[in-house]
């Protein structure tokens, strides 16, 4: 089983967080470089799946459905299920910049996993929802009529998010962790015993307790 992980491409909250204010987080479009990022992407994912079909699971949000028209699959795409388990971390209210800017500066100062947004989610309330996507999943993909590969259109944070719940990644390592970007994959593989991970994410910071990603 193989399941190829991919960011959405740019959006307009990715350069213009007041976008936020104005425009729920769900309906976010693209940019035109976000555009070009996802038709980009498009030949290297076909290349990973060398002709095989996939089974496709994409956020419901508006970049990441743009973002898999862009990559145009074809009739490579043998199912597509629009999974809100896969959604960005709900934000809450964000129509107030300043109160934006303050919550921003709170939740880096507290932590990414355990500081629950007013209104929203936490990193771990995202970390539950997505324990139940990957068990569904799994069951999913050892069914016969399931494609061998399936490919997840997500967000950064969850994207880290569920390598962290599918590799059993302590909390520390998580936070010490980059999002991908825009447009960038990785491959997760089974062997039939375990899940391993094409390449690491970026760190920022070694993980207190020595712990890696491999």
């Amino acid at each position: 089983m193989r399941i190829i992980l991919l960011r959405h491409g740019q959006s307009l909250g990715n350069v213009d967080e007041l976008a936020y204010c104005r425009i729920p987080d769900h309906a976010l479009p693209l940019t035109p470089r976000g555009e070009r990022e996802a038709a980009e992407a498009g030949p290297r994912i076909k290349e990973l799946l060398d002709g095989a079909p996939v089974a496709v699971y994409v956020s419901p949000y508006v970049r990441t459905r743009a973002t898999l028209r862009g990559l145009a699959l074809g009739e490579r795409a043998e199912r597509v299920v629009a999974e809100p388990r896969l959604r960005e971390q709900d934000w809450g209210n964000l129509q107030d910049p300043v109160q934006q800017e303050v919550l921003k500066h709170q939740r880096h100062a507290f932590g990414h996993f355990f500081f629950r947004l007013p209104n929203g989610e936490s990193g771990a309330d995202v970390d539950d929802r997505l324990a139940a996507f990957l068990t569904e999943l799994e069951t999913r993909m050892s069914r016969p009529d399931h494609p061998d590969t399936a490919l997840v259109v997500s967000h950064g944070l969850t994207i880290r998010l569920l390598c962290r719940r599918l590799f059993g990644w302590s909390i520390e390592l998580f936070e010490s962790l980059s999002n991908p970007d825009t447009c960038e994959h990785r491959v997760l593989t089974h062997d039939g015993t375990r899940w391993t991970l094409d390449r690491p994410f970026d760190q920022w910071r070694d993980s207190p307790d020595g712990e890696t990603q491999g």
